[in-house]
């Protein structure tokens, strides 16, 4: 990364989903400190089934409900912010912040570093905080009370400044909008204040630029032959310069994978916006129609001419309920006539489940790919060598994978629809191998707009 002034923040990005890698955010730091000035981490941990499944969690253990993988995410940097005073911002409480702080706290022990100031941000479940008369005007009742397994608003970024403000080193969120992770730091450092648009919307598309995580640095624009980007294994995760102006400065670490060029950012730019005049977030709406993005350097773009306007009257809120199983289960049919097969064997499946009255709707059946049972033709990474022009694909050589997944009302009737697809093994067709199955639980969203005055977002220090 190359600064072209320490008069900016800069902010780095540790993951992008509770997926993500857990070394990513290494380089991240390294190359923070290298720069020398003022910077700020950001993990972007949190999806709306992945607040549900915490929500879950934390019904079966109150002391459970944050990230899981939070230590593993902190261990390899959290020494290095500490010594360089570098603050850590991350949505990885969920649905329990402060189970998480105490995660974090416990892990400073066990790495034998100083005690982290550790802040959390609550506010944001409003299965907490609302009336019955204020849950029936959201429509809470509609999959009925004992379904509900989360309601979360998403909160904005002062809380998160103001935190920072009280020289917290880690502040922890539940539901807060993905942006909003960089944006209160920004709020913070450069003392913008909650009614300043231009500002708060560029603070948020630098936010909304970071916060899928290397999808900003050629990850997911990686389309070999038309989207080439190199050393994909080593991809960098994303570092944005923030000037007091709103100018913002995309680039990467350096001698790590990827790209980052106009086009890459103008990709992310655009991701998941639904009107880019006309962006709603809980801070600011945000104007991108004017947007100038240009390449200044080798993977640098620099991005200005961001607009914003008065933040929305109302919040979105996302709830989720409980909606039934879900069954997955899967066989392989290789050889000559292998699609006929699994053909036969869906016909088989979707018979056996009306005789015993399962109750499995909708059913889906597909039938996926080739090429992964011919072990004779995997090169020496095991991966399949076979050219497009032979007999494979013509059809003297075939392999089919059979998919059956069906919604059932209940985990017994799931794991039923499972079994059947076990016992094609020995009830036919031919030939079949390689069962795998699952069962899991279905859960619903819904998008819902509540009055600010229903919600109280407030921020606590928490000790050891």
């Amino acid at each position: 990364m190359v600064s072209s002034t320490h008069s900016s923040l800069a902010i780095g990005c540790g993951a992008g989903f509770a997926g993500d890698r857990w070394d990513a955010a290494g380089p991240v730091v390294a190359s923070l400190i290298q720069r020398g000035g003022p910077a700020a981490l950001i993990y972007e941990n949190l999806a709306e089934r992945t607040l549900a499944l915490a929500q879950q969690r934390r019904k079966a253990n109150p002391e459970a409900g944050w990230e899981p993988s939070l230590p593993e995410f902190l261990r390899p940097v959290m020494a290095d912010c500490l010594a360089a005073g570098i603050p850590i911002v991350g949505n990885f409480g969920a649905a329990n912040p402060r189970g998480a702080a105490a995660r974090i706290l416990a892990l400073a022990r066990e790495l034998q570093v100083r005690t982290p100031r550790v802040a959390v941000i609550e506010g944001d479940d409003l299965l907490a905080t609302l009336s019955a008369e204020q849950r029936q005007m959201l429509q809470f009742e509609r999959a009925g009370a004992d379904n509900w397994l989360s309601a979360n608003v998403y909160l904005g970024a002062e809380e998160i400044a103001a935190a920072l403000a009280a020289n917290a080193d880690i502040v922890v969120t539940g539901r807060v909008a993905d942006a909003a992770l960089t944006l209160g730091p920004l709020m913070h450092h450069f003392g913008w204040s909650t009614d300043n648009w231009d500002l708060l919307a560029a603070g948020t598309v630098a936010g909304h630029l970071l916060e899928c995580g290397a999808q900003l640095t050629g990850g997911y624009f990686a389309d070999p032959g038309l989207n080439d980007v190199p050393d994909l294994a080593r991809v960098g995760f994303p570092i944005v310069e923030v000037n007091a102006q709103g100018e913002i400065l995309v680039c990467k670490p350096a001698n790590t994978g990827g790209r980052v060029d106009r086009q890459v950012v103008i990709q992310q730019l655009l991701y998941e916006i639904h009107d880019p005049s006309c962006y709603l977030t809980p801070d600011v709406v945000v104007d991108m129609s004017a947007v100038e993005v240009s390449s200044v350097a080798p993977d640098q773009v620099r991005v200005s001419g961001v607009r914003g306007r008065r933040r929305p009257e109302k919040l979105k809120a996302t709830v989720c309920h409980e909606n039934g199983w879900l069954a997955e289960a899967e066989v392989s049919y290789p050889g000559i006539n292998a699609h006929a097969r699994a053909q036969l064997a869906a016909q088989v499946v979707q018979a056996r489940i009306e005789m015993l009255g399962l109750a499995c709707e909708p059913l889906r059946i597909d039938f996926l790919g080739q090429g992964s049972t011919m072990l004779s033709d995997k090169d020496a990474n095991g991966i399949s060598a076979r050219p497009i022009d032979t007999p494979f694909a013509q059809g003297i050589w075939q392999e089919v994978r059979l998919r059956v997944a069906g919604e059932c009302p209940s985990s017994e009737a799931a794991q039923r629809v499972a079994r059947e697809v076990l016992s094609l093994y020995t009830c036919g067709p031919a030939a079949g191998g390689g069962v795998r199955s699952q069962v899991t639980p279905r859960i619903a969203t819904h998008s819902v707009l509540v009055p600010r005055s229903w919600v109280s977002p407030s921020w606590e220090m928490v000790s050891a």
